[in-house]
């Protein structure tokens, strides 16, 4: 089946929105996440019915079906092994690669990919913590866990993955030493949702305003140090 890279972006953002919810995806939360306007996705939307790729209901929104999720698995693989790649073989720094895999992901073969798993040695995530589907595209677990802002002052915790869609945000977190496999201790969480947080790679907090404690995602409360 032939789709042009407009069609597999959307089948991918789909996934990646399914992740984080058990809900059926809105046109609006489509539109938000690829930066176009509803009737713009409403069109693409039609297309991929069609080509039944997507369940619609009425009011209700999306869902991917079986093609049209292994579909996006394949773009998700392609896209996460190339940061890897990049990172580790290219020298990019974490923040640069998202958008050097956007525009490759949909133009390697299945050799490339092949070879490119093996020079990393088959890796389960990419460098932001995010699981690499598999070869065989079976959905990827997604491990135990939650969003930093969903844990109380005094907790310290583990950080699993953190979204990649935001160059400043990584920027910013690696600076302050907020990568995955690093400890955080959460030293305040605010009324209005800010988190400040000491991690165990810096000597200083870093404050995280809700939006982007959102999505530092963490692992289940190591517990504190004596």
């Amino acid at each position: 089946m032939m789709l042009s890279d407009v069609m597999e972006d959307y089948l991918k953002a789909i996934y990646q929105l399914q992740r984080e919810t058990d809900d059926r995806i809105k046109t609006s939360e489509i539109a938000d996440e690829l930066d176009v306007t509803s009737p713009t996705v409403t069109s693409m939307l039609d297309k991929l019915e069609e080509r039944e790729l997507v369940d619609r209901e009425k009011y209700r929104g999306v869902t991917l079906t079986d093609e049209g999720e292994t579909v996006a698995l394949e773009i998700v693989r392609h896209h996460r092994l190339l940061e890897a790649y990049l990172t580790e073989h290219l020298d990019y720094d974490w923040s640069e690669v998202h958008a050097e895999a956007d525009r490759l992901e949909h133009h390697i073969s299945e050799d490339f990919e092949a070879r490119v798993a093996d020079a990393l040695g088959e890796p389960d995530v990419d460098p932001h913590g995010s699981p690499i589907p598999s070869a065989d595209l079976e959905p990827p677990t997604r491990p135990d866990g939650n969003s930093i802002a969903a844990f109380e002052a005094g907790t310290v915790v583990t950080v699993a993955e953190v979204a990649d869609r935001d160059p400043d945000v990584l920027s910013y977190l690696a600076d302050h030493g907020v990568e995955p496999g690093v400890e955080l201790e959460i030293l305040e969480v605010a009324p209005f949702g800010m988190v400040t947080a000491r991690s165990s790679e810096a000597d200083e907090p870093v404050s995280l305003p809700e939006s982007v404690a959102n999505h530092v995602w963490v692992a289940a409360p190591a517990e504190p140090g004596p």
